[in-house]
């Protein structure tokens, strides 16, 4: 029997903390992790270089958008993702569940799946989790997700129906699968009800997936009510596979549910702050639109290592997002990402030395939104 490509080691746990690697066909991902999203195969103004220069270790692309435009078939033709986006790292796509399931007036949910239709023409589509796996395969990312239906988190009888579907459909995407090289993860759904969360992981966890999803979470719930249904889920999927919160990508987001167990993120946060002027610091938010930056030569932030914050003022980026210059997005958005980057990184070996709880402290207690 051939061995998988994917594996997880847990190197070290401080409290629920966790710091590990997972093992894919197209490079290790030390965990925790957080995966700028590239929804188009492209992350928003960034090249492939300047990931790679930030040294992410895993990006997101989109299974919905991909499959409108261009298609799977073409990118198949071309290579997969990998070869068509000139991506050599890992790459996770989501199942398209999500977006197809926030067009709301544009689409028909049933058993068997779901109907819409397209953002960009009105087309009509259907997604069911067979072929959700099927683009998927065809896409040819390292990790693939199930199916899953996202629902409002606060409705019971509709997170309990949702939760329902997702599980059938898990199943669904569970034997569709013929790739090997692809990790297939399950999503765990509920709600923000406990009972549900701890219906769900117990089904997902017996799926035996190589690695689990918490979805439905930073969709309109209190951040106490999804540090609950962490704890919960946290507390019943295995600890020998890696966990990823999908969607969730604020710094003090990241600390608050790195301290409960998750190991993977992503979120587009990073880079649609970037194209809104805002920077992303230890010590919060900042408008570069702001007056008070029109003559300011410092960086970014005075302690960031980030390409922009080494070679550009404040007053420059400034000067470009007033002339409204597209190289503010792309200063922006290195810097925004970096800092990311370098809070997981920073929490991870916290977690390997056994400092988690001081380091978080740290970085809460400078942190002013």
């Amino acid at each position: 029997m051939t061995p998988s490509p994917f594996s997880f080691d847990l190197l070290a746990q401080d409290g629920k903390a966790r710091a590990g690697i997972l093992h894919t066909p197209h490079g290790d991902i030390p965990t925790p992790i957080f995966a700028p999203v590239g929804t188009q195969a492209t992350v928003k103004s960034l090249t492939q270089r300047h990931l790679e220069e930030l040294d992410a270790k895993l990006v997101l692309a989109n299974t919905y958008h991909l499959y409108l435009r261009p298609g799977e078939d073409l990118i198949a033709e071309l290579g997969g993702l990998h070869q068509f986006m000139s991506w050599n790292g890992p790459i996770l796509t989501d199942s398209g569940g999500f977006q197809v399931f926030s067009l709301s007036d544009m689409r028909k949910i049933d058993e068997d799946g779901a109907t819409f239709k397209s953002h960009i023409d009105g087309s009509l589509h259907r997604f069911t989790p067979e072929k959700s796996i099927e683009i998927q395969e065809k896409l040819g990312a390292d990790i693939i997700m199930a199916f899953d239906e996202c629902a409002d988190p606060n409705d019971r009888s509709y997170s309990e129906s949702a939760m329902q579907r997702t599980h059938h459909w898990a199943e669904r995407c569970k034997a569709a699968q013929t790739r090997k090289d692809q990790a297939l993860f399950g999503i765990v759904q509920g709600g923000v009800f406990p009972e549900l969360r701890e219906t769900s992981a117990k089904f997902i966890t017996a799926l035996d997936f190589p690695g689990n999803a918490i979805g439905g979470l930073s969709v309109g719930e209190t951040k106490a009510e999804m540090h609950a249904m962490l704890e919960v889920v946290n507390g019943i999927l295995p600890a020998d596979k890696p966990r990823y919160l999908m969607g969730v990508g604020t710094p003090n987001d990241l600390v608050e549910c790195i301290r409960r167990g998750v190991d993977i993120f992503d979120c587009v946060l990073p880079t649609r702050l970037a194209r809104h002027s805002a920077a992303m610091t230890e010590t919060g938010r900042m408008n570069m639109m702001n007056a008070q930056y029109a003559r300011d030569e410092r960086p970014i932030s005075e302690t960031c290592t980030c390409y922009t914050c080494q070679h550009y003022s404040r007053a420059y980026i400034r000067h470009l997002v007033q002339a409204k210059e597209m190289l503010s997005g792309t200063l922006l958005s290195i810097h925004n990402i970096h800092t990311l980057l370098h809070l997981v990184r920073h929490l991870r070996q916290a977690i390997l030395d056994g400092q988690f709880d001081e380091a978080a402290r740290r970085y809460l207690s400078g942190f002013e939104s």
